[in-house]
Order: C-alpha cells, then sequence, then structure tokens
C-alpha cells in the first residue's frame, strides 16, 4: 500500500510526539515515510507498510528524482540558474547536476498558513528544481548559496508521483491511498543500473587473473 498525502506547513513527519505531526491527518497504521519533508516545508510525502519498497524510493543509490517548487528571494540571473544545475558547493560537499527552471506561481497554488513574509522592495522567483539526492535541507541550502534564500518550498513529485497523480489532485491535508505498490516499485526498478553478463564475464576474467598472480607471487 502506497499512501500519497500533501503535508501542510508547520506538520511533523512522524506520528508520534508534538502536534500537529501525521498522526492528526493519516489514519492508517502502520506506514512509515519514505523520505521526509521539514517541518516548514510542504507537499507530497509518499508513505508505505512494504519495507522494501521503501528503500526504493527513499535510498540515495536509487537517484529516485524529487521535484520541487520553491520560491526564493530575488530574481536569479543566468549564472546562478547555472550553478545550480552543474552543482553547488556546500558544506557536505558539492551537490550533483540539478535541472532548474524558472516558472510561473503554480496555477491552483493554495495559500500557505501563516502566510510568507515578503520584504516589498525585493521581488521573488520561483523555481521548479528536480535534484536526485536527500541531503538535509538540501534545496534551502543550495538557494542560499548562489545569495537567493528559499522563502516557501513544496515538493510536487517523488519519482513519478506528483500532486495531480489523481483527478483533481491532492490538497493540503488531504491523502490518496493506492493499493497497487509494485507499480512504483517497478518503475523504481526500471531506473537502477544492472551489469550486462558479458561485463560480469570480463570481471570474474580479471579476478581470475589477479589471484593467479597472487598465488606465484
Amino acid at each position: 500500500m502506497i499512501i500519497l498525502f500533501n503535508k501542510p506547513y508547520n506538520v511533523l513527519c512522524q506520528f508520534t510526539g508534538d502536534s500537529p505531526n501525521l498522526a492528526d491527518y493519516i489514519s492508517h497504521k502502520d506506514v512509515y515515510a519514505a523520505g521526509r519533508l521539514d517541518k516548514d516545508s510542504e507537499g507530497l510525502l509518499v508513505l508505505t507498510d512494504d519495507g522494501a519498497l521503501q528503500h526504493q524510493i527513499s535510498h540515495p543509490k536509487h537517484k529516485q528524482p524529487k521535484t520541487y517548487w520553491v520560491q526564493v528571494e530575488g530574481t536569479p540571473d543566468n549564472k546562478a540558474i547555472n550553478a545550480l544545475q552543474t552543482g553547488v558547493q556546500l558544506k557536505d560537499g558539492m551537490t550533483r547536476p540539478a535541472k532548474v527552471t524558472v516558472i510561473q506561481e503554480p496555477a491552483n497554488l493554495w495559500p500557505r498558513i501563516p502566510p510568507v513574509r515578503y520584504r516589498v522592495s525585493i521581488p521573488t522567483t520561483w523555481l521548479e528544481i528536480t535534484i536526485t539526492e536527500g541531503r538535509n535541507r538540501q534545496v534551502r541550502r543550495m538557494t542560499a548559496a548562489i545569495g537567493y534564500p528559499t522563502l516557501r518550498l513544496i515538493r510536487y513529485a517523488v519519482g513519478e508521483w506528483n500532486l495531480d497523480s489523481i483527478e483533481n489532485g491532492i490538497r493540503p491535508g488531504e491523502w490518496h491511498k493506492i493499493d497497487n505498490p509494485k507499480v512504483l516499485l517497478q518503475k523504481t526498478n526500471a531506473n537502477t543500473k544492472t551489469t550486462h553478463p558479458s561485463n560480469r564475464c570480463r570481471y570474474r576474467r580479471r579476478q581470475g587473473k589477479i589471484s593467479a598472480r597472487r598465488r606465484t607471487r
């Protein structure tokens, strides 16, 4: 089973402890988030009761793409956009290349509660950013590193799923259950690299030659 949930701002990605949290919205038990969203971020959270599927979705080695709508302070120039696209140096290393597009404010975007605090003299810009990593607060740190702090962050898509995966979309605080998680598992498996049989044979031959040389020494 998969649950697609549109997490509102200020909701914690946990079922126990401080409130508001997932238990205030989702009635199903024994489901776990496949990847998290910060308290101050909004949007798509994928939950499942299948441990293998959770691993497929959330583990960095599978490079599952995640797409965000990001409202930043200021108007990024081409140099700043190119920096996001090619990789940004953060304290924990260089980021992988990201897909970045300047977009209009998303259609039918819901108001954030509480609203974003704007500075009247400074314009804002919406970006669509797709990354294949899952570092802590990565998108916020990326935009801050190029001089354009994030004001609002909404995760629109995880892999093949997005906030419009069902008719009329998933509004904040709403969730939708999918009873056939193998569909997503097959899609994520299709994105993983496999070793061609001929390559495996060459690898075994190389290993055999190395072992033979070691025995003659």
